[in-house]
Parts: structure tokens; C-alpha cells; sequence
């Protein structure tokens, strides 16, 4: 396995703190996006999501050039990418 697996930690609606791991970083497009799977820790385990979606944020940049990921608002940006990274789990899966 090639990248370090990084945890980090985004903030709900709600103010709470949840923490996500970053598994995966795929280029569509010329754009980079973090997938990121929840990370189920102690008595949050059972309210982890029920189908164990992988969550998909784009990468931006801020004025100071600093990378930060944000929400995808659009539907088709959104399913473009989880088909380019599902495709990219298939194609591991036949290397084995």
C-alpha cells in the first residue's frame, strides 16, 4: 500500500466532530478529491452509516494556497467520481 492512511476531522451541522479516513485521492477531470470512509471508534460504532458510504470531497484552494476539501454540490461532478473510483477498485481487484 502506497499512501500513509491520514485521519481527519470534519465538523457537522451540529457542531460535532466526527472522524474520517482518508483512503483514497483520485484525480478526475484535473480536479483532485479525497475519499473518505468514517472512522467507527468506540460508542459511535453502531451509529456509523448504515450502508458504510464512502464520503467524496473535492479539493480546494484557498488565497493563501493552502489545500482544504469541501462539499460537492453537484450531483453529476459527484457520481462522475465515485464511477472513476469504483473503476479504480475493479481494475486492483483483477491485478491480485
Amino acid at each position: 500500500m502506497g499512501m500513509p492512511e491520514e485521519v481527519i476531522t470534519l465538523v457537522d451541522e451540529e457542531g460535532a466532530e466526527h472522524d474520517f479516513e482518508v483512503i483514497d485521492v483520485i484525480e478526475v477531470d484535473s480536479e483532485k478529491y479525497a475519499i473518505l470512509l468514517p472512522v467507527a471508534e468506540g460508542e459511535d460504532a453502531e451509529i456509523e452509516d448504515e450502508n458504510g458510504e464512502a464520503i467524496i470531497l473535492k479539493f480546494a484552494t484557498d488565497d493563501d494556497g493552502n489545500e482544504f476539501l469541501v462539499d460537492i454540490d453537484d450531483n453529476e461532478e459527484w457520481e462522475k467520481v465515485a464511477d472513476a473510483w469504483e473503476e479504480m477498485l475493479e481494475e486492483e481487484e483483477e491485478e491480485d
